[in-house]
């Protein structure tokens, strides 16, 4: 690729990103409608069921604060998973509007068009997180033995599955008639955090169920931020969530790529 190339490609991924976050900006209903999911479930989980729910965390004591801790990473990257369902929905208006259309007869970079919605969408879903966050240290949840590097380490985890969710919610997108259609396609990222180590520990789940629970893409990251944030033990869930996540990455780039080259709309 020629210096001219990466040049263009730039620029119009930059300007493409610009128009995403305007258009985020302008119309906020969605992305605050899919933010108040995990919002409602962090505070539905700890002041309803916090007192319950706590009684099998830790060393068994009914400590409310030890859940707290024990949910939030969990409830963090479900907010992920919920921010990124936005991101279907406007790649399936942009398709089935025109406005693709008009871009393919314009002298731009073809693939910056999808780079400025994935780009977009992985800053609002880091901003998403820090909300979260936000909320979670008002209720009481705190990180004190993290050192600095598992901070970073914590971020770049959750940058990187971001950008994973963001390149399959593309592809979700790009194969929906509409918008509705395009919001069910991406409902497994938020069911998949359900089915996850997000509120019970997978060693209270049902025998044949744990498999299922235990290795897909959002247990293995969950349980590696835990250990990042809260000193638990990582184990091989480090490596599991680093696959889960470049292959998802890989696996999302390829087939968004394909579909819209493809894409006659």
């Amino acid at each position: 690729m020629s210096a001219f190339t990466l040049t263009l490609a730039a620029r119009n991924s930059s300007t493409m990103l610009r128009r995403n976050l305007l258009h985020a900006r302008r119309y906020p209903s969605l992305t605050l409608n899919l933010l108040l999911t995990p919002i409602m479930l962090l505070l539905l989980f700890v002041y309803v069921f916090g007192d319950t729910m706590s009684a099998g965390i830790g060393d068994g004591g009914a400590d409310r604060s030890a859940y707290v801790a024990y949910l939030v990473p969990g409830l963090v990257l479900m907010t992920i998973g919920s921010t990124t369902i936005g991101t279907a929905v406007s790649v399936s208006n942009d398709m089935s509007e025109g406005i693709i259309a008009r871009f393919r007869t314009m002298a731009i970079h073809r693939g910056s068009v999808i780079t400025g919605h994935v780009i977009g969408s992985v800053l609002q879903s880091v901003i998403s997180v820090l909300l979260v966050g936000a909320v979670a240290v008002a209720i009481g949840f705190r990180s004190t033995d993290a050192t600095v590097l598992e901070w970073l380490a914590a971020f770049a985890l959750i940058t990187l599955f971001a950008t994973a969710l963001t390149w399959i919610a593309v592809g979700m997108g790009l194969i929906s008639p509409n918008a509705e259609a395009a919001s069910n396609n991406a409902m497994p990222l938020i069911f998949l955090p359900l089915i996850s180590s997000t509120f019970v520990p997978i060693d209270a789940m049902p025998g044949w169920f744990r498999p299922i629970a235990e290795y897909q893409p959002f247990t293995p990251a969950i349980e590696t931020l835990r250990g990042l944030l809260l000193g638990t033990e990582i184990g091989h869930n480090g490596w599991l969530a680093l696959a889960w996540c470049l292959g998802l990455c890989a696996l999302g780039y390829f087939w968004s790529k394909a579909v819209f080259n493809r894409d006659p709309k």
